[in-house]
């Protein structure tokens, strides 16, 4: 219930708790302080929190020595297609357009896209690929990928995603919070309200949305994927626009001076203490923390959103589209730019990955707008000496099918959503360097082993060589120095975690 509203509710009964209010009270704080310890939404570290200097992490956190300070996820929304991008299946050239065997499929579900289709005819990928040396046994990357390929003995590449949700709304929502319900914290606001930040001048956690080229409509995003749930909602994603203020209202109304300002914000903090004090709210915590980084932002974003002290050098290895302001080779640049400024999480989406049809078309497209943008951020971060501890992931929230959705040509064709296998990689930050994990069938439809055999993964289980979405963020959090099963915050009495009872840390992805 809202603390004010309980507050107004025990006035209209002062007559029944007027001399048992202390002994109430008490019992009351005695329960909030009782579930203290890692997570436990305390009142004392709310109060705390509002009058320290700086954003501190939870007591304990990180629980062991991090390899990586810092995040960068680079987000393809709409479902990135591993066949033509990153799994090689070459022996589908000799089955075009034969019918997808039933003990491939073995009755996986499909969505109601192409569940009326009378057949399901395989589409093997029109593009060519080409075995690049990655200082292991090789990684082969599309020709749509030029420029990241001379980057592959950066990269670990995860073959052997898989995801519960089917649709893209469950499942971007699931990668992004561990539940396919709304409602749950983001893995930024999970970074952010465990280790705290770097940096007092910027928030902790960064969104930035980019243009896509592909010829289509894109799945619509909320805000909810970089909210924080029932954690203090300053640790909320803030998203920064790339067309008039980056940030919605951060500058000062015309006649206000900075220093009026200061002085209202001053004794704003003031009240807002004494409420906090009285009502034990830690959202008016919350709000005073976030009144501060709205003052300290107007100062800090206008001089990260200023490239003028980038060299052209710099513009030229990101990419001429590096210039434009909104487009994912700027982003990338902003996101070094934020790393830089000890920014803990940074998120770059870009969508219209949902490629049901025109692929040949789109996907090329798509690819260009984020190949040389992506190595030129591994390469950058890696000559100033960032890469070691900043983690770079690449991905979607679900793969494509090898058969085709709608009619099928060799030069045109579609694929539906497959959320049994599909492919992202790291880079930087405490993953093993030149790898390739994980192997799917030939018709890139399931996981198999090292012998070819299918096999089944189960959330509840890790299966070696397989990557639940569970085990990907545990692998992500534990290279951040957190144990998964510990950054934990109780909310409606029970503990919520990102992992939910799932996930494990991946240890072959580790260097």
């Amino acid at each position: 219930m809202d603390p004010r509203r309980e507050h107004e509710l025990l006035l209209t009964r002062r007559q029944l708790f007027g001399k048992t209010a202390l002994g109430v009270g008490t019992a009351a704080l005695h329960t909030l302080l009782r579930s203290g310890g890692l997570g436990g939404g305390l009142l004392a570290g709310s109060i705390a929190l509002a009058d320290q200097k700086g954003r501190k992490g939870l007591p304990g956190v990180p629980h062991f020595a991090p390899k990586a300070k810092r995040v960068i996820v680079l987000f393809m929304n709409g479902g990135p297609s591993q066949m033509d991008m990153w799994d090689y299946k070459p022996k589908m050239r000799d089955v075009y357009d034969a019918d997808l065997p039933e003990e491939i499929r073995m009755g996986q579900r499909i969505t109601t896209m192409t569940s009326g289709q009378a057949r399901f005819p395989v589409a093997p990928s029109k593009f060519e690929f080409k075995k690049h040396d990655n200082g292991g046994d090789g990684v082969y990357i599309s020709e749509l990928l030029p420029h990241t390929a001379t980057v592959a003995n950066e990269l670990c590449v995860i073959r052997s995603m898989w995801t519960d949700a089917i649709n893209h709304d469950p499942a971007v929502t699931f990668i992004q919070t561990g539940s396919q319900l709304p409602g749950r914290p983001s893995l930024g606001a999970w970074v952010s309200y465990g280790l705290g930040s770097e940096n007092e001048e910027l928030p902790t956690y960064v969104v930035l949305h980019s243009k896509w080229s592909a010829k289509r409509d894109a799945q619509a995003l909320y805000n909810r994927l970089w909210g924080t749930g029932f954690l203090p909602s300053e640790h909320q994603g803030v998203s920064m626009r790339s067309t008039g203020d980056p940030v919605l209202y951060l500058k000062n109304p015309e006649g206000v001076l900075s220093s009026t300002r200061r002085q209202m914000l001053d004794d704003l903090a003031q009240l807002n203490q004494l409420t906090l004090k009285q009502f034990g709210d830690p959202e008016i915590a919350a709000r005073i923390a976030q009144y501060e980084m709205a003052y300290k932002m107007q100062t800090s974003v206008p001089d990260l959103m200023d490239l003028s002290t980038e060299t052209d050098e710099t513009f030229e290895l990101y990419g001429e589209d590096s210039r434009t302001p909104g487009t994912f080779a700027a982003n990338c640049l902003l996101a070094r730019r934020l790393a830089e400024r000890g920014v803990r999480f940074t998120q770059i989406w870009h969508r219209g990955w949902d490629h049901h049809d025109s692929l040949p078309r789109d996907l090329p497209l798509q690819c260009k707008d984020i190949d040389q943008p992506c190595a030129a951020l591994i390469k950058d971060l890696k000559r100033r000496g960032l890469l070691d501890e900043t983690l770079v992931v690449w991905g979607g929230e679900f793969g494509r099918t090898v058969y085709c959705q709608g009619p099928l040509a060799r030069d045109n064709y579609g694929r539906d959503h497959h959320p049994r296998c599909f492919t992202m990689w790291m880079a930087g930050g405490g993953v093993k360097p030149g790898t390739v994990y994980g192997h799917t069938d030939d018709y890139c439809y399931n996981i198999v082993d090292k012998d070819g055999a299918i096999i089944k993964p189960t959330e509840d289980a890790f299966t070696p060589g397989a990557v639940h979405v569970h085990d990907l963020n545990a692998t992500m959090l534990h290279l951040m120095g957190i144990d998964h099963t510990k950054l934990v915050y109780r909310f409606q009495g029970r503990d919520f975690r990102l992992t939910d009872v799932h996930g494990h840390v991946v240890d072959d992805l580790l260097a």
